[in-house]
């Protein structure tokens, strides 16, 4: 293990409203809920967390809000391995907020007030970027202003760091920003946005990361849930089998997969370990509530793939 190697995570902090109900409610329908769960979320700091509990060097580069809450997230996420010296808190704004609804599939819809997110501008990336000019890898996500995820990842591509996007939540993106990406993990949803391929098969699968690397992307990862993860690198493709668990809850799932799989990938530079170790992560998360409280510590993941 290259315990020197180091990640940077870049990326949203919310607090999470979680509601389960039976079914997803309907215009003009109330629902009576069957559980509610408040916890740490936001998909930065959920992949974050996971590539801390994983054992990766990281620091986190975020905005909480001048509140309580942004507060008690701190704490948390030191106490997660994770080096929290960029997280500023922006004077005035409420830490981000998510509203989840979980139906009885373990299925989720999600509605999200940005608050202190909108926070992490161009300027803070400019004013922090000695921290990621000396990191190995940088991932990336969507829940934070895009010219500040395109000022990331420039950044990164000018000083020849790995850089990974998970391009979530679904929104159109420039082919400025994707030709500066190593590394792009979609969801099936996530990949058709991008590509305007429905994502149903393997074949599928082989076509959207072929129009992915045609947009100067070497390697595509595209997450196929219970079906694993189609892996094409430089155009060769193969689907890589998941964990067959009982899903309690998606929600942090993808995020539990792109934290640890950096995290891993940096130690190992092998493909079919780094992303055995991350389905491994993301099968233990989604057989548990709730989006950080999921989340597995290293020595759970190693024993769950032994």
């Amino acid at each position: 293990m290259q315990a020197n190697k180091k990640m940077v995570v870049l990326g949203s902090i919310n607090i999470d409203h979680v509601l389960q109900v039976p079914h997803f409610p309907k215009p003009g329908e109330t629902l009576s809920g069957t559980h509610y769960l408040m916890s740490f979320g936001g998909k930065g700091a959920n992949q974050a967390v996971a590539a801390g509990r994983s054992g990766a060097s990281i620091a986190f580069m975020a905005c909480v809000g001048d509140d309580e809450v942004g507060q008690l997230l701190r704490e948390q996420l030191l106490k997660d391995n994770i080096d929290i010296s960029t997280i500023e808190v922006a004077e005035g704004e409420a830490t981000g907020v998510a509203m989840i609804y979980l139906d009885d599939q373990g299925e989720n819809t999600i509605g999200i007030y940005p608050g202190a997110n909108a926070s992490l501008t161009t300027a803070y990336v400019e004013k922090h970027r000695q921290v990621i000019t000396a990191c190995d890898g940088l991932l990336l996500q969507l829940e934070t202003p895009l010219e500040s995820v395109l000022a990331a990842a420039k950044l990164a591509h000018q000083h020849d760091i790995l850089t990974v996007l998970n391009p979530a939540p679904v929104q159109p993106l420039s082919d400025e920003l994707l030709s500066l990406i190593d590394i792009i993990t979609p969801n099936e949803t996530e990949a058709e946005a991008l590509t305007g391929i429905s994502v149903q098969s393997d074949q599928d699968a082989e076509q959207a990361a072929r129009c992915l690397h045609h947009k100067g992307i070497d390697t595509v990862m595209i997450t196929l849930g219970n079906r694993g993860v189609w892996l094409s690198v430089n155009g060769q493709g193969q689907r890589i089998a998941g964990y067959d668990v009982t899903v309690k809850d998606t929600i942090a799932a993808g995020d539990t997969f792109n934290g640890a799989f950096l995290c891993r990938y940096l130690e190992t530079a092998d493909w079919q370990q780094a992303i055995d170790f991350a389905q491994a992560a993301a099968a233990i998360a989604v057989s548990r509530q709730g989006a950080q409280t999921s989340i597995p510590w290293r020595g759970e993941i190693i024993d769950f793939l032994k």
